[in-house]
This record gives C-alpha cells, sequence and structure tokens, in this order.
C-alpha cells in the first residue's frame, strides 16, 4: 500500500459510523471504512466513540450490554480473551496503518461497570498507549435526551500523550471537549495534534460540534481529528432510538476546517503537518504568553 507520508506530512483520517448494539455489523462497518480510508493513504485513522456497541444497558435489554463485551487491555488482560481488541490489531497490522479506538468498552474494577477507553494501536497492532475518558456525560436536556454515563462507566484519571505517525498526539473523548484545561494539559506534554473520538447527540451538536472543536485547535494550536457517530441507533432491546449529529472532521492549528464528512457512514482525510503548527507557533505565540497556569 502506497506510503501516507510526503513531504513532512502525513495523512491522517476521522471515520464516520452509525453503530447500534449489534457488534458483528459494526465491527464489519468499522473495518470496511478502515480499509477505505488506507486506500487513500491514510498512515493514522481515528474511529468514533461507541464503535463496537452503541446500545441500553437497561435491564430486561436484549442486547448483551458494554460491560458484557468489555475486554480487558494490556498488560493486564490476555489479548487471546480480547476478541475485539484482537481484531482491531489484526486490521492495523494487515494494512499498516496507526488506529486510535475512541470509546473503546474496557473491563473496569466493578464487574457492573466499564471503562470508556481511548486505544492508540501502531501499525503493527500493539498498544502504544490508552486514555480512559476522565469527563463523563451525565445530562438532562430540554428535547427529553436523558444520559448518565456515570452509572455505568467508571472515570479516567490521567491524561495522555503518545507518539504516533502524525507527531505528539494528545487522547481525549467526546464530553472532554468541553474542559480546555484538559487540552491545555496536552500542550503542555507536548501535542501538536489531539483526537476528539465522538458520540455527540444531535440537540448539542448541531450549536456546539464545530464551534468547541475550533476553539480546542485554536487556543491549543494543534490539529484536531475528531471522528464521529452519525444518524439513528435503533436499539430494539431499549425500545428507544438515539440519534448523533455526525460530522466527523478535521481542523488545523488556524482553526480552519480542512475535512469533513457528510451525511451517512464515510470518513474525511487530511494532511497533517507539524511544520504548520511550528510556524503558526512562532507568528502568534499565544501559549508561550500564558500567564495563569
Amino acid at each position: 500500500m502506497t506510503s501516507g507520508t510526503t513531504s513532512g506530512r502525513t495523512k491522517a483520517a476521522v471515520i464516520q459510523m452509525i453503530s447500534t448494539d449489534q457488534v458483528e455489523p459494526n465491527l464489519a462497518q468499522m473495518e470496511r471504512l478502515v480499509r477505505a480510508a488506507a486506500e487513500d493513504r491514510a498512515s493514522l485513522v481515528v474511529v468514533p466513540e461507541c464503535f463496537a456497541y452503541l446500545g441500553s444497558d437497561a435491564a430486561g435489554a436484549t442486547s448483551p450490554g458494554k460491560a458484557a463485551i468489555a475486554e480487558r487491555l494490556p498488560p493486564q488482560g490476555d489479548p487471546s480473551d480480547a476478541p475485539i481488541l484482537s481484531r482491531c490489531a489484526a486490521l492495523a497490522k494487515e494494512l499498516s496503518v496507526e488506529l486510535v479506538l475512541g470509546g473503546f468498552w474496557e473491563r473496569g474494577e466493578d464487574p457492573k461497570k466499564v471503562k470508556n477507553a481511548c486505544v492508540h494501536l501502531d501499525a503493527r497492532g500493539e498498544v502504544r498507549a490508552v486514555y480512559r475518558k476522565i469527563h463523563l456525560f451525565d445530562v438532562d436536556l430540554a428535547d427529553g435526551t436523558k444520559l448518565q454515563e456515570s452509572a455505568s462507566v467508571e472515570p479516567g484519571t490521567e491524561l495522555v500523550v503518545t507518539d504516533s505517525a502524525i507527531g505528539k498526539l494528545g487522547l481525549s473523548v467526546c464530553y472532554d471537549v468541553r474542559f480546555p484545561e484538559l487540552y491545555r494539559g496536552l500542550v503542555d506534554r507536548g501535542a501538536t495534534a489531539l483526537t476528539v473520538p465522538a458520540a455527540f447527540t444531535l440537540t448539542t451538536g448541531k450549536d456546539h460540534w464545530h464551534v468547541l472543536l475550533r476553539a480546542r485547535a485554536i487556543e491549543s494550536q494543534c490539529y484536531v481529528l475528531a471522528a464521529a457517530q452519525t444518524g439513528r441507533h435503533s436499539s430494539a432491546s431499549a425500545g428507544a432510538t438515539r440519534q448523533s449529529y455526525g460530522h466527523a472532521l478535521i481542523i488545523d492549528p488556524w482553526g480552519t476546517v480542512l475535512a469533513e464528512c457528510g451525511e451517512g457512514e464515510g470518513y474525511a482525510c487530511a494532511w497533517i503537518d507539524d511544520a504548520v503548527v511550528q510556524r503558526i507557533r512562532t507568528s502568534l505565540p499565544s501559549l508561550a504568553h500564558r500567564r495563569l497556569r
């Protein structure tokens, strides 16, 4: 496969999916989109939050629920007992691409809860870094949407920056985007690009998605790679339908949207250039001008 790096630039992609409570179709959809992005010369591909499972954990649900499919990650876990992770690792190795798996359901200490993990796999399929989502989405929106992530998810505590094909990559997940202090911490640890794999609700996304992501790019002077869930996620087990905003996109450190998905499943690609980060940080040195830390 043709390399996605040329003249100091590296091509990256963000995936847009319509996940449900059916794991196998979700993984097949993810694989199809990652393969397409790899064919488009992407060296690093970001997969959205809840890519393997987006459904109900309510009592009486017919789907397995997050806790039932959650896996232990290395070094604690045995890869042979982690079919979802093993499948993603094999895909990364086969295509020689790095994967950032947003919203990977990791087994928690509490058997009734999981961790919402963002996993960085290198091009050999090995786990390079794991970030656990710190900010959990507990809301009661005016349109009737009620979500309480903390009821089934354990929060993380540590910031994570990892070496990747596109440079120092700061990991985050979805609701984290509303907390700029997290991204200041990632920049302080060397990040020049940020991932925000998400399952943003339609209600909040139509007003806040682009604004928040562009703000994080501008104030951090980093590329932002935001993979997304989109459309209706029918859940027969829950007897209800959740709807996500979509618009997976890549933004440069000036706040310009370089690539964006339209309707339905798909992917968006853009070139990531560390020289652009350095040029912007030099010409407008706002990070160096900080007074409050």
